[in-house]
């Protein structure tokens, strides 16, 4: 079994949830994946026709393109009137309602002239058209010229250009009367614009018949195309005409209506081809990696880079002409790789292609093609540690996925020499693998939205000149060598025995940044006066115990990632504070001591890295006291601490072997057999 497939005891909560998220996935796929025919050829006006001659299966009219439907409606519009109908009462109700306001109201203040020329004013306003202001808008369009007047039974034409507004309508009586005479003063007076009302309304349903109407004298069609009639030859350049009929015979297999069995079979063959695909996915975890089956951050993201893909591709297969080979299906496995494992990723990209394999033309070339690329990528990029690293595996995707497009189409004779490749899709590939460098760019959006830590992460912590190393070195400068002789350790150790250096390097430089707080407390920051001396030793003991809960609130308020606190809280686990139990006791012998006053909080490791970290840590402490610095000393130094370790059940909850440990131990010994190497002595000069 794999040291990463511990099996898990699921409760029936655990159950109802994966279910359901194995459903929602389901139905999220069946849902967006297109039922109507596939675009089976790729192709642009100008472009070269790479596919063979095409021959018409069925007859189709030719269908005019959008523009060119457009510039017809546009042309034929001048024949368009909307209606509006006259109200002819609105003109004599005004004009009695001036003259009556004009003897109650302003008989006293204006001019008796002024009652007679302003009736006659608002009847010529009125015999003009007056619309409300939102049907003005109906009007503004440059391609009307008239419009239609229903008045009873009658209907006449008249000019847009006449028509008024009740705010025109105002401006014109004001500005248009003889100052002299009509002074404006005494014209704002008659508050005007209660007397001028819409007397033309809009007529929605005429006006919209009538545009139909118009724009039925404009036929959507070029021509028929009959069957057995050639559309194009290969080589052929694709010019307007052959692209409008290409068009049109993709519009016509789309068009085809199915009978209800059809889209029964269409839609039952698609539920059963995704549960295929989603459960033996949903099985490989099962079976070779349960252990992400509890992590929900590692089944995010795999479910949304699973999502992400299929649903894109189904996208631009249905509303675009753009080629699949476009979307940058590398970066699944890309992402995959960096912050889980390698065949995972495999995975992970081959159910990808298979959810995408059944929309696509040409599905056999494309799932070589996409299937050698993700191959390439998982294997070029082992580790990304620098932005030059996915630069490289970036050229090696580009150089394998062209050279492998490039065979398949000479494999099945699609073409006969280079120069007959489909550069289409070859642009498109090109484009596609450049968009793997969007990848690192996307690395701390990732970390922060799934919890992932990555190796370009851990680097930028591991730097020395970070403020809480800096800190550290400053204040408890013990503590500080001794981190940096746990790193290398634990480096070497996760080398030998396949886990992630990186990762236990930066933990380990991370595991007693606690001690900053009571550096004087810990011997490897001391000077010559121990302050223990003034406590007791349960207290010392909770001194000693507190750098674990200090680090960890250190980690926290500088926001280290939590698989570093990790590190912190495990590089102990439930272990004694030995040497201050032991005195305890023997200055009490007869008193048994309670063993939880000197016992760290945990938890114990649950990764090989954590465990990696515990045993270097214990080990390397432990060499700084040795008196007698010799092979055999350090050897069985280095058997005791972690056979003790592992005797009190420290590595319980560990994937890792007793293989392992003896591999563990073993470089333990040569590179402590290294750093506490003996020196030649320097002769004297004699003189």
């Amino acid at each position: 079994m794999s040291r990463f497939n511990h099996r898990h005891k699921w409760t029936q909560r655990d159950y109802i949830i994966r279910s359901l998220a194995i459903t929602i996935v389901i139905a999220v796929l069946v849902t967006f994946m297109p039922r109507e025919s596939v675009r089976t050829y790729h192709y642009h006006e100008g472009g070269i026709w790479d596919y063979a001659t095409l021959i018409a299966k069925d007859s189709f009219p030719v269908m005019k393109s959008r523009e060119q439907l457009q510039r017809e409606i546009d042309s034929v519009t001048h024949y368009y009137e909307p209606y509006f109908l006259a109200q002819p009462h609105v003109a004599d109700s005004a004009v009695s309602n001036w003259h009556r306001t004009f003897q109650e109201e302003l008989k006293n203040f204006v001019p008796a002239y002024y009652e007679d020329y302003i009736a006659e004013e608002l009847r010529k306003l009125y015999g003009k058209g007056i619309i409300s202001a939102d049907e003005a808008d109906i009007v503004s369009d440059p391609r009307l010229s008239s419009i239609r007047i229903i008045t009873g039974n009658l209907s006449t034409t008249r000019p847009i250009s006449g028509l008024l507004s009740p705010k025109t309508a105002y401006e014109a009586i004001i500005n248009t009367a003889d100052s002299t005479k009509f002074r404006r003063s005494e014209l704002t007076k008659c508050k005007l614009n209660r007397f001028l009302s819409p007397n033309l309304l809009y007529d929605a349903n005429k006006s919209s018949q009538q545009l139909q109407d118009v724009e039925s004298l404009v036929t959507p069609y070029l021509g028929q195309v009959v069957v057995g009639q050639k559309i194009v030859d290969r080589g052929e350049i694709i010019d307007a005409s052959t692209f409008r009929i290409l068009e049109s015979m993709h519009h016509h297999l789309n068009g085809q209506e199915k009978s209800t069995s059809e889209l029964m079979l269409t839609l039952s063959g698609q539920i059963v081809y995704t549960c295929i695909v989603i459960i033996l996915f949903f099985l490989y975890f099962q079976q070779f990696r349960n252990d992400y089956l509890t992590m929900p951050r590692a089944m995010l993201l795999t479910c949304t880079l699973f999502l992400l893909f299929p649903l894109s591709t189904y996208a631009i297969v249905v509303h675009t002409n753009i080629s699949p080979y476009l979307l940058p299906f590398s970066i699944t496995p890309v992402f995959i790789r960096i912050f889980m494992d390698s065949r995972t990723a495999f995975i992970s990209h081959l159910m990808t292609i298979l959810m995408c394999v059944p929309v696509v033309s040409q599905p056999a070339d494309f799932f070589t093609v996409q299937i050698l690329a993700g191959l390439t990528a998982i294997i070029s990029l082992r580790q990304l540690n620098q932005r030059s690293e996915l630069f490289r595996a970036m050229l090696i995707v580009l150089a394998v996925s062209v050279l492998a497009y490039i065979s398949i189409q000479l494999i099945n004779r699609r073409v006969l020499f280079i120069e007959d490749v489909n550069y289409t899709d070859l642009i498109s590939i090109a484009t596609s693998c450049l968009l793997l460098m969007i990848a690192y760019l996307l690395l701390i959006p990732i970390e922060k939205v799934f919890g992932f830590t990555s190796n370009v992460t851990l680097i930028e912590l591991s730097n020395a000149n970070n403020l809480l190393l800096r800190r550290m070195s400053e204040e408890a400068p013990g503590t500080f060598q001794h981190s940096m002789q746990v790193a290398n350790l634990a480096a070497a150790v996760a080398e030998r025995l396949g886990a992630n250096s990186q990762l236990v390097r930066t933990g380990a430089l991370y595991h007693d940044i606690g001690k900053i707080r009571h550096a004087a407390f810990f011997t490897e920051n001391q000077r010559g006066i121990n302050p223990h001396d003034r406590f007791t030793d349960v207290q010392s003991a909770q001194i000693i115990i507190s750098h674990v809960r200090e680090g960890l609130a250190l980690a926290e308020k500088e926001k280290l990632p939590q698989i570093i606190r990790d590190f912190i809280s495990t590089h102990h686990g439930k272990s004694l504070t030995r040497f201050f139990y032991i005195q305890a006791q023997n200055k009490c012998p007869d008193i048994e001591l309670d063993p939880a006053s000197f016992t760290y909080p945990g938890p114990e490791p649950t990764t090989m890295e954590q465990a990696i970290l515990m045993m270097c840590d214990a080990v390397e402490a432990a060499s700084r006291s040795l008196k007698e610095i010799t092979e055999e000393t350090i050897s069985s130094l280095v058997d005791k601490i972690v056979d003790g370790q592992l005797s009190e059940g420290h590595f319980m909850h560990t994937p890792i072997t007793f293989q392992d440990i003896e591999n563990a131990k073993e470089v333990l010994k040569n590179k402590l057999q290294t750093i506490y190497h003996t020196r030649i002595q320097y002769p004297e000069l004699k003189k």
